[in-house]
């Protein structure tokens, strides 16, 4: 009977490779400007991530294997690097999420016309 079984078979991990990661975030920063790194410590839920944020706010996130290794591929890559439980994340970030929620409501009503 499964209700004795001490453990479930392991789900398969489908997240990106960190070099997966590295390589999105490294084209992120080659097909934008103004873009700024913002370090997210890691929580009980979440690894450490970071996130890059551009000159008009537009925004990525992803998994970094530590804060220093993150620092140290900020600093090979020429951007500024930030710690976000000191700074918090730029009003040109939340602003952009504000356009594309306005966007996205107006094509929800206009779609409902």
């Amino acid at each position: 009977m499964a209700w004795f079984r001490r453990r479930k078979a392991a789900a398969p991990d489908n997240r990106p490779t960190p070099r997966d990661d590295f390589a999105h975030l490294e084209q992120f920063i080659a097909t934008r400007r103004g873009v700024e790194a913002y370090l997210e410590p890691k929580t009980t839920v979440t690894d450490v991530t970071v996130m890059l944020i551009a000159h008009d706010g537009e925004w990525t996130r992803r998994r970094v294997p530590s804060e220093q290794v993150a620092r140290q591929w900020g600093n090979k890559m020429g951007i500024p690097v930030y710690d976000v439980a000191l700074t918090g994340y730029p009003k040109r970030k939340r602003e952009y999420d504000e356009r594309r929620k306005r966007e996205a409501q107006q094509a929800q009503s206009s779609q409902g016309q």
